[in-house]
């Protein structure tokens, strides 16, 4: 297992000045791409009015994208190892947008699906650069907590799209939902104008094609070990949030119910999201003290326990409390993800490195859906998604309790081997 820096000493390591904008850039613009993507989710039937397709092929879309990521991934992180983070970070934000804007207001179906491939090329490739970005300029001592925060701004996307569906249609039409990220894409450009470049890209940029490709293959075990930690996570993640909505629904104790004045069945989505953002902000925080592995254990026992609640409660109070555990623990455990894959990274390819093992594993649980599909019609809701995901954390226990950690890892500097 690999030495870990004791969080508990004096960290000597100077701060980077400025490094508050880098880190604000790669939370920012995580924040951006969950919005983006989660507009289509809530725009399913005015799309497919606007372009005079079925339902089922706009939802095709959304496969498209996810499938276009690990290509992103490759792309921006071989920009980002070879040119640093700023620039690259800064072409994939103002790209991904401008592919938003442009799905938005696509006049035919194929032109619309091009677009939409072309945006998970740009959300592919963001969040590689976004993590080493904010993780290499990050304080050592701050880093766990800051890892939270961008991991937790996928969920504050989210929330973001699902409160903006209900607002801004009603005043500037639903289309305004793809132009409204072109702020917050200006604001992460000119705030990353600001920010240095990052100190641990610097002393290991690579010049070569082939030079990454020797460091890949020389870290082939540790890119397995993490590529199967990233597909479990995944299954963890949309195991438990891509089929509860409609779980929901399923419950008669829900379907009248309302719940933060909106329709329950909005309103407990809204509250989880927001447990599902201090879970990756507390949880990430505690790994700096705990350890990342343990910190994960940690997140991982809450979603055990919050199972009966979350899947066979038989009150709205229950149901809402499971769920807000459930997503506490989930996104808690994935706020330590960008800290831990930081860290075992190696420093020549960190942007690729990283930004591939996630969208491949993101890619190798697409279907997960079918599957949970599959074992509803067999089991029922409830044990559909409770044998999924006991199978799941069960599994991601074990891969943790015997994984490598390498928690306080300086990241501005290339390892002494």
């Amino acid at each position: 297992m690999l030495a870990a820096a004791d969080p508990l000493q004096p960290d000597t390591e100077a701060d980077t000045p400025g490094w508050q904008y880098a880190v604000a850039g790669g939370i920012l613009g995580w924040v951006l791409d969950a919005f983006d993507f989660f507009v289509v989710v809530f725009l399913f039937e005015e799309l497919a009015s606007k372009l005079h397709v079925p339902k089922s092929a706009i939802v095709l879309s959304l496969t498209l994208t996810l499938a276009m990521r690990p290509v992103g991934a490759l792309l921006f992180g071989f920009l980002a190892d070879r040119y640093g983070r700023r620039r690259p970070l800064m072409v994939c934000v103002v790209y991904f947008t401008t592919m938003t804007i442009l799905s938005g207001f696509a006049p035919t179906y194929g032109l619309f699906l091009l677009f939409r491939a072309l945006y998970g090329i740009g959300m592919g490739g963001y969040w590689g650069i976004g993590a080493a970005y904010a993780m290499e300029s990050a304080p050592r001592r701050r880093r766990g907590f800051l890892s939270g925060m961008m991991q937790g701004g996928y969920p504050f996307g989210y929330l973001m799209a699902s409160i903006a569906i209900q607002v801004l249609p009603t005043h500037f039409g639903w289309q305004s939902l793809f132009l409204v990220g072109s702020l917050v894409a200006l604001l992460i450009v000119l705030v990353t104008l600001k920010a240095p470049e990052s100190d641990g890209w610097k002393p290991t940029q690579t010049h070569t094609i082939r030079s990454m490709r020797n460091t890949l293959l020389q870290n082939v075990r540790p890119f397995l070990y993490l590529l199967l930690v990233m597909t479990a996570m995944t299954c963890l993640s949309h195991g438990t949030q891509d089929l509860y909505p409609d779980f929901l629904k399923a419950l008669p104790f829900v379907a009248h119910a309302r719940v933060l004045g909106m329709q329950a069945t909005y309103g407990i989505p809204v509250l989880y999201n927001i447990g599902a953002i201090a879970g990756a902000l507390v949880v990430g925080h505690l790994s700096e003290r705990l350890g990342r592995r343990r910190g994960l254990l940690l997140a991982l026992g809450l979603c055990l326990l919050s199972i009966p609640a979350w899947a066979f409660g038989g009150t709205l109070f229950v149901v809402v409390l499971g769920s807000i555990v459930m997503q506490f623990g989930v996104q808690g455990a994935f706020g330590v993800i960008p800290a831990h894959l930081n860290e075992l990274a190696p420093d020549a390819i960190r942007g690729l490195f990283i930004g591939f093992v996630y969208q491949l594993g993101v890619l190798f649980s697409s279907p997960l859906p079918s599957l949970q599909n599959a074992l509803e019609r067999r089991l029922g809701y409830s044990w559909a998604l409770t044998s999924f995901e006991l199978c799941v954390i069960v599994a991601l226990m074990l891969i943790f309790a015997f994984g490598p950690e390498n928690r306080g890892k300086n990241l501005k500097a290339p390892a002494v081997l």
